[in-house]
Formats: C-alpha cells, sequence, structure tokens
C-alpha cells in the first residue's frame, strides 16, 4: 500500500489534490516554486479559492507539508503528481516549458534513489508528449530507464473548478496512460485509496490515454453548444423553453441530461484550450476537424450574439450592468468566462459598463480602464444601469429581492441568460428577458414540472 506521496505545483487543481489525498490518509508533501503557496499550506490556510479546501487542510493537519524543494519531496515519496501548467500557444498547442523543468529536477532527484519510483504526469499535454519528451527529460536527468528503474503514467484528472475536491474523490471514470503493467497497476492501487466511490477506470498507453483526455473535454463543449443551438432555436418558438427540451432529449440513455443547460458559452481554462488543440492535433496529422472548428466558432459568435441582444435593448449612452464575471460560480477563474468576454465586446463597442462579481471582479476588470466601473455590490450595479445581463448564476443572484430591480419609465431590462431568476418575469418595473424561451415562459415552466415528476 501506498504511504507517501508528492504532488509538484499547488494550484487551482494541485493544492486540492493534496489536501483531498491526505484527507484520506496518505502523507502529502506539496511543492511549489511560490513560497507563499508554501507558506499557506504549511499554516493550513488555501492557496487558491476552492470550496471546502479550508476545512479539507483543517482536517488533514500533520499528514500535509509543503516546500520548495522537489529532490526532497521525491525523497520522501513513494509517488510524485506533476501538476503544472502547460499554457497554450497561439495555435493550439500545448506548452512544457514547465513540465520539462520539473522533469529534469525529479529526474535528477531519482538518480541516488534506489527505490522504485511513480511518476505521473496529470497535466493535459499533446499524444506523444508523456512517451516522448516527458520520458526523455527523466531518464536523461535520472540516468535510470523507465518501466524497470521507475514507472510512468499519464493520469489526467476530469474536474472542475468549484468542486475539484468532490469531483477527485468522486470522479465518473479514471483514465490511466502507462508506460508498463506495474506503473499502471500501482496508480490504480493508489486511486483505489484515494477515491470515496468505485469508478470504472480505463488503462491504456500513453497515447491513447492523451488523446481521451482532449476528446473527452471536446465532446463535452459540442454537447454544450448543441444545447446552446437549441437555446437560441427555442427563443424564437412561442410557449417553448430550452429546459423542458433538453430535461426530455437527457432522459435518452444515448444523449444524458449533463452538460445539457442551454446557455450562452462554455468558458474556463479546460474546454476551450483543448478543442483548439484537438484541432491542432487534427491539422498537424492531415485529420479532419470540422466538429471541434464549428463548435469553437460557435461558442466565440454567442459572445458577439449577445452583445447585439444587449445593445438592441440599451439606448445610447446608458449603462450597461453585467453580474458575474467568471466562467462558472464558486469560483475566482474568469479565464474565457462569457461576462468578460461579453465586457470585452461591448467596450470595443463604446458602452459604458458596471460590473459585479462576489469574488472576480476586481482582478479582472482593470484591463478596461474607466469606461467600466467596477462595483462594490450587486445592488449598486443593478441601480447604475438601464439593462442587466446575468452572465453567471452566482446563488446570490436569484435571492436579491424584485425591489431592487424595478424601475419605472422605462422599465429595467432584465437579460437573463440562464434562466436563473424567473420570479422577474412578473416583477413590476422589468423587462425580463429569458434566453432560450418562447413568450409563453409560464406555460412552458409548468410543462418542466411534469418533465421533472415523471422522470
Amino acid at each position: 500500500m501506498i504511504k507517501t506521496v508528492s504532488v509538484v505545483g499547488l494550484g487551482k487543481l494541485g493544492a486540492p489534490m493534496a489536501a483531498a489525498m491526505a484527507a484520506r490518509g496518505l502523507t502529502v508533501v506539496g511543492v511549489d516554486s511560490d513560497a507563499r503557496k508554501v507558506e499557506a499550506i504549511n499554516e493550513r490556510r488555501p492557496p487558491v479559492f476552492e470550496p471546502g479546501l479550508p476545512q479539507l487542510l483543517h482536517s488533514s493537519a500533520g499528514r500535509l507539508t509543503a516546500t520548495q524543494d522537489v529532490n526532497e519531496a521525491v525523497r520522501a515519496s513513494d509517488v510524485t503528481f506533476i501538476v503544472v501548467a502547460t499554457p497554450s500557444e497561439p495555435s493550439g498547442e500545448f506548452s512544457l516549458r514547465y513540465a520539462l523543468s520539473v522533469c529534469n529536477v525529479i529526474g535528477h532527484a531519482l538518480r541516488n534513489k534506489p527505490k522504485f519510483h511513480l511518476v505521473v504526469l496529470t497535466s493535459t499535454v499533446l499524444p506523444g508528449t508523456t512517451g516522448g519528451p516527458i520520458c526523455a527529460a527523466l531518464e536523461e536527468a535520472s540516468g535510470k530507464q523507465v518501466g524497470r528503474d521507475f514507472g510512468l503514467c499519464y493520469g489526467p484528472e476530469f474536474i472542475a473548478l468549484g468542486s475539484v475536491i468532490r469531483d477527485f474523490l468522486n470522479p465518473d471514470f479514471l483514465l490511466i496512460g502507462e508506460s508498463d503493467p506495474s506503473s499502471g497497476a500501482m496508480l490504480e492501487s493508489l486511486y483505489r485509496q484515494v477515491c470515496e466511490n468505485d469508478p470504472a477506470l480505463a488503462r491504456m498507453n500513453f497515447v491513447n490515454a492523451e488523446i481521451a483526455k482532449l476528446a473527452v473535454n471536446t465532446y463535452i463543449t459540442t454537447k454544450i453548444s448543441f444545447a446552446n443551438m437549441l437555446a437560441r432555436i427555442c427563443e424564437q418558438l412561442p410557449k417553448s423553453n430550452v429546459d423542458v427540451v433538453t430535461k426530455a432529449i437527457g432522459l435518452d440513455t444515448r444523449i444524458g441530461g449533463k452538460y445539457l443547460k442551454g446557455a450562452i458559452s462554455y468558458g474556463g481554462p479546460c474546454f476551450p484550450r483543448d478543442n483548439l488543440a484537438l484541432t491542432f492535433l487534427a491539422h498537424k496529422l492531415g485529420a479532419p476537424a470540422d466538429i471541434a472548428e464549428a463548435t469553437h466558432n460557435f461558442n466565440c459568435a454567442q459572445i458577439s450574439w449577445l452583445a447585439d441582444l444587449v445593445q438592441q435593448n440599451a439606448a445610447p449612452g446608458e449603462i450597461v450592468g453585467i453580474l458575474g464575471l467568471t466562467y462558472k460560480p464558486d469560483t475566482d477563474v474568469v479565464e474565457q468566462a462569457a461576462g468578460i468576454l461579453l465586457a470585452e465586446e461591448l467596450a470595443t463597442r463604446g458602452v459604458p459598463l458596471a460590473v459585479f462579481d462576489p469574488v472576480g471582479a476586481r482582478s479582472s476588470c482593470m484591463q478596461f480602464g474607466e469606461q467600466v466601473k467596477v462595483t462594490a455590490t450587486s445592488k449598486e450595479c443593478i441601480a447604475l444601469a438601464s439593462v442587466v445581463v446575468i452572465a453567471t448564476p452566482w446563488p446570490e443572484f436569484a435571492k436579491i429581492p424584485a425591489i431592487e430591480w424595478a424601475r419605472h419609465s422605462p422599465p429595467r431590462t432584465v437579460v437573463d441568460c440562464w434562466r436563473a431568476l424567473p420570479h422577474l418575469a412578473t416583477a413590476d418595473g422589468v423587462l425580463y428577458i429569458s434566453l432560450g424561451t418562447g413568450s409563453a415562459t409560464a406555460v412552458a415552466s409548468e410543462e418542466l414540472k411534469t418533465v421533472s415528476k415523471t422522470t
């Protein structure tokens, strides 16, 4: 049984991973070049924003420590997870500058370690990377041979920010790319120790696992975009509601209900770049990438379409409010978020803006300059604007009393991208635009209740 692991990279994924494994009884050594993150872990403070992480750090006391010394962490552990950034290049290719640098240090640490050690690359990479440059860097620095003297696996995580801990401890499935059966079995054993559920597990060679990682996320983006396309169709049909439609088609086991919300656009640090990476790979190999390209183009067009809709409902010079700048609730990540992209688009069109987000506003909007007012509260943002867009469905927005939305002569327009505030449909002083629905919202809502009761 594996007792000690090290995690190199204490960012949005690495820190929760380290804390979760420690909470499950493993001794964990976290590693990061950022002294502030190391200090935070050692003081049981979360180095990143993630729900549940403070509690997990508290419960992991004594089993989780952190250091800036990779050598120390490797020597003290049986398995090392590499969870460093692999930034996307403009072409869609992933940069390995951080991963290869870490592999060089890990390799040197392995040189004088007699015990068999397993290295697990968690960072997303293109096919051919783990068995190519990653393996070569480890072998060169260690003077040892993979599969004989040390093990190497590719073990990507399928997690969502905001629910990293839950997703890590209760995965839908586990994917392992292995240098050899013994290494794959070692990682499988570790996962079985850590997981709270009993997930399906797929073991394969490096290349198949690397393709599978990109394919999962690209397929999900396609599914999201399909639901978003249905939302645009439903908006043009009286008595229609995309939630009723997607609830129904999700009952078909060939489709399933996950990621069929029907809203605006996907964003975040994984979906957009994995889609582009698969497109890059296909072009490099001379294979077609039409579906991935169409998904990306549709996703980008959603922002322009939304900006047009907003301008149609705002007189020149009127302030537009945007509530929600993170790409989803329960995270502070604003990368490729619909609210940020909409703000950028409207700003280029000369539209004055007021924006608010519970956690991601101030750090993300400095780039917009004086044209964008970052408000301290949602109430202030609403009061300043003649049109308010709900770009991220933070639960607290649904709790804002209807009276705070009201404005008379003319009424305030609320564009609800997620249908998160249905009570505003009948509120005085509000023109409520519920994206994904036709004109008879009340009828469609009753139909949705009926579908839910019968499933």
